[in-house]
């Protein structure tokens, strides 16, 4: 599907497709579904429920007459029941293999809804219109969708590209600030995995607000950089690097949101304090000099992120959830480490005394576990 406007592609051959990031992207999206409806392509729509009140004069005006199934916001949405919920309601609003799905709203919501979207008749297409920065900048691009369980995060899902994205920034205008702040973690991620100009330009710039004029470029740099790594490596196959970079932090994040309880921490703050413990590990693996992690925790503070947790958490707990991680290859943890600021590498090797230490640098009371190499 070719859309107008400013838009970058992300190549996977005849899965192509195109990213908008802009303002004001309603019309077009309405004229595209009408396009769809008129080629006699059923549509419906999965909208996050928070979204939909928040804007209604959108959701009326880009899917008027459609069906519409709503989801409630936050991690725990991401589930079984949700999913089986979803087939219902497809099914009932007559979709058909010639379908499309458009799934508004943020990670849950795309991740859930892509994940439907993949396994109904077989997987039918869907369209991705983000509502928050996270979903922008990261999980509505390269076709990762899935639900959780209660072993860990996204451990059920598939990949199924989006025929489209559409980033509209004025829908961020209604977004909680905390839920902009959790956006912020994963562009600070794509700087810190491999833009050092991006890193010291959030580090030391005036900062970033859903009005900010710097927003539609910075929302640019980091979708560039995701489907320049999707396009090279979809299914995060690469022995090395790859599309695994893309989880700096992570590791850590999956782990302390299982262990807290999914909701207990936004995604984006769970990511924040993975930067934080995987930045320390960098230093450990002997990568980056000493004092790299409070340079890092600055930056993530000043977009009101946290980088300790609010409350401990049981060590031998967060060390199960990682072997439970989706990443875990041959029974080996494989974390992604920071060579240097601004450059990412994939590393198996890593004592989990180290892991130890550096659960410990975010941890609320820290302790000394004795853990073997």
């Amino acid at each position: 599907m070719k859309l107008e406007g400013e838009s970058l592609e992300v190549g996977l051959g005849e899965r192509s497709y195109e990213i908008v990031v802009g303002r004001g992207l309603g019309e077009v999206l309405r004229l595209a579904i009408e396009d769809l409806r008129a080629a006699d392509h059923p549509v419906a729509a999965v909208v996050d429920e928070g979204f939909a009140s928040s804007h209604p004069s959108f959701v009326q005006g880009v899917f008027g007459d459609l069906p519409i199934m709503e989801l409630v916001s936050g991690e725990t949405t991401k589930s079984i029941a949700t999913l089986e919920r979803i087939w219902d309601f497809l099914a009932d609003s007559g979709m058909d293999r010639t379908g499309r799905v458009v799934v508004a709203g943020g990670g849950v919501t795309g991740d859930a809804g892509g994940f439907a979207a993949a396994s109904y008749l077989r997987g039918i297409d869907y369209l991705q219109i983000p509502t928050t920065l996270l979903a922008m900048v990261d999980s509505s691009v390269g076709g990762k969708t899935g639900i959780n369980l209660g072993a860990g995060k996204n451990l059920v899902g598939a990949f199924h590209q989006p025929t489209g994205v559409w980033a509209d920034l004025d829908l961020l205008s209604t977004l909680p600030p905390g839920e902009f702040s959790a956006g912020m973690a994963e562009v600070v991620k794509y700087g810190l995995l491999g833009d050092l100009a991006l890193f010291e330009e959030l580090e030391k710039g005036a900062g970033l607000n859903p009005s900010s004029p710097d927003l539609a470029r910075i929302v640019r740099i980091c979708c560039e950089t995701k489907a320049r790594i999707v396009s090279e490596d979809e299914r995060e196959t690469a022995g090395t690097g790859g599309r695994a970079l893309l989880n700096l932090g992570h590791t850590f994040a999956h782990a302390i949101e299982n262990v807290a309880g999914y909701g207990d921490y936004l995604h984006g703050e769970a990511v924040a304090l993975g930067l934080t413990a995987a930045t320390r590990l960098s230093e450990l693996s002997g990568f980056l000099p000493k004092g790299s992690v409070d340079r890092v925790a600055q930056t993530l503070k000043r977009y009101d992120l946290p980088v300790v947790l609010r409350t401990p958490l049981p060590m031998e707990a967060l060390l199960e959830a990682m072997y439970k991680d989706k990443k875990v290859r041959s029974g080996r943890l494989r974390f992604v480490l920071m060579e240097e600021v601004g450059r990412a590498i994939t590393v198996d090797e890593v004592s989990m005394a180290a892991v130890v230490d550096s659960f410990n640098v975010i941890a609320a009371n820290p302790v000394a576990d004795e853990v073997s190499n």
